[in-house]
């Protein structure tokens, strides 16, 4: 069980990650890398941070997964990783900020990733 946790905080993990970069990235200013400049940084120093953040995010989702990997035989374990897909979709569907469109075979998609990882799991892992 405590494999999962592992895997589950790799989930969320990831998750926060990919919102943040999105978030991050779409407050940032389209600028070519030759005209960086002090002042650029200093007027863009959250939407920076927060894909900072989303960067970090990722780095402490992936040393989850390894913990993850020593616990949970891997073709479940991976299976936990397309619940993310599923979770991105949803949360910037919810959260302002985003605005993406709700549209039902975005959400049948979504639906049928979990129905997937549900399929994996309902069964006792062989060992």
């Amino acid at each position: 069980m405590k494999g999962y946790g592992w895997g589950v905080a790799s989930l969320l993990l990831v998750t926060l990650a990919q919102l943040s970069m999105k978030w991050g990235m779409s407050h940032l200013p389209t600028i070519s890398l030759d005209i960086i400049n002090y002042a650029v940084l200093i007027n863009n120093l959250l939407p920076i941070f927060v894909v900072c953040c989303g960067i970090g995010g990722y780095a402490l989702s992936m040393l989850c997964w390894f913990f993850a990997l020593r616990a949970i035989p891997l073709n479940r374990a991976y299976s936990l990783l397309s619940l993310s897909y599923a979770l991105v979709y949803l949360a910037a569907v919810c959260l302002p900020g985003f605005n993406e469109n709700l549209h039902w075979l975005k959400s049948l998609g979504a639906l049928s990733i979990l129905f997937g990882v549900w399929l994996i799991h309902s069964k006792p892992a062989n060992h």
